[in-house]
């Protein structure tokens, strides 16, 4: 079988979630950190539709789980921003770099927050060191995000109690110096406001 071939069906092993392929071609010596046109690896496509058996074969044999696409998605950025809890588990349990950012320049939990996924954040905020006050690219941090592009509600209370309980700091400012205060105002947002006053926002 060409090189060519072996890398297409090693990726479309990964797509399908074939671990008795997956693992044929490692036999052969397929190098198991290859990478298709979009720069995705195997485990980054088994990761996409939710093979978590073959992400966690993969894991075993040894792959690099830290490469991003052209996207800037790995494993645990995709898992992070797409609220898979079981994924992101596995890829911190495998030592992801946790300082490894979305197009945005965001962490992992930066994405987690604004979509409300609260038990990715959990996870997060109680099994690594993720950097809770990280600044994005447009000078947002995950508290921010949670306040500013989502709807408020009681998924996004608890995320931003969460952030404050380990530590966000309620006074880091936008990058127009708007405090998390102000912006949970401005969008109307009482139950936030009341939760930022109590850590002693102003």
């Amino acid at each position: 079988m060409s090189d060519n071939n072996l890398v297409q069906q090693f990726l479309e092993a990964a797509s399908q979630g074939d671990v008795a392929t997956l693992k044929k071609c490692l036999e052969q010596g397929i190098d198991i950190n290859v990478r298709n046109k979009q720069k995705r690896t195997a485990i980054l496509i088994a990761a996409m539709n939710d093979h978590l058996a073959a992400v966690s074969f993969l894991v075993e044999a040894g792959v690099n789980v830290d490469l991003q696409d052209e996207t800037c998605f790995n494993p645990f950025l995709f898992g992070c921003i797409n609220g898979k809890l079981e994924l992101v588990k596995m890829m911190v349990k495998a030592n992801t770099n946790v300082e490894l950012l979305t197009r945005f320049g965001g962490v992992g939990i930066t994405p987690a927050s604004e979509k409300g996924h609260v038990e990715v954040v959990r996870e997060l905020l109680t099994t690594t060191d993720i950097n809770v006050n990280h600044t994005n690219f447009v000078g947002w941090t995950p508290l921010i995000e949670a306040i500013i592009l989502n709807d408020g509600g009681e998924k996004q209370q608890t995320i931003i109690k969460l952030l404050i309980e380990h530590g966000a700091n309620v006074h880091m400012v936008d990058k127009y110096g708007v405090t998390p205060l102000e912006l949970a105002r401005k969008k109307g947002f009482g139950e936030i406001e009341q939760i930022l006053l109590a850590a002693g926002a102003k």
